[in-house]
């Protein structure tokens, strides 16, 4: 496993921490932030974004304000576990755009999805669509969030 971040100075993490809060700004707003010259500050987010570390730049939207105020949780188990229908798996979700996030787990579930929909009925309409197009589902339970207490995208600096 290679760790990149072992490579970082201050400079570098608080470049990251700025872009992390805002992507948008220009990079001689970043690097009066941070205390850089624009071209030195540009050369460092230059080659963060070639090492992968900046793995892209999104626009992050309000999901309540576009109608879609429901995350669901849903535990999955499984049976099978073989390549075949891990892969049928891996089309399955990917067909699903309302799953933001799947994650692969260890212990009692096999995998965790968040999905991201308006209501209860919404819901249910994906979680037919999810059950007719991977096979061989043990179990697939969903917890709906009552409420959000904390949401960031924003990664920690390693200790």
């Amino acid at each position: 496993m290679n760790d990149l971040s072992a490579q970082l100075d201050s400079i570098d993490w608080a470049i990251l921490g700025v872009l992390q809060a805002d992507a948008a700004l220009a990079v001689h707003e970043v690097g009066e932030r941070v205390g850089l010259s624009s071209n030195a500050c540009w050369r460092r987010i230059k080659r963060l974004e070639e090492s992968g570390i900046i793995a892209r730049r999104v626009a992050l939207l309000d999901p309540e304000k576009l109608g879609l105020a429901t995350t669901v949780f849903v535990a999955i188990r499984t049976q099978r576990h073989d390549p075949a229908w891990l892969e049928a798996f891996s089309t399955g979700i990917a067909n699903i755009p309302e799953i933001s996030e799947c994650h692969r787990m260890a212990g009692e579930i096999d995998y965790l999805l968040k999905i991201v929909v308006r209501d209860i009925a919404h819901y249910d309409r994906i979680y037919r669509k999810l059950i007719a197009a991977v096979p061989d589902l043990a179990d697939v339970s969903s917890s709906f969030s009552m409420e959000k207490l904390k949401a960031t995208t924003a990664l920690p600096r390693p200790v």
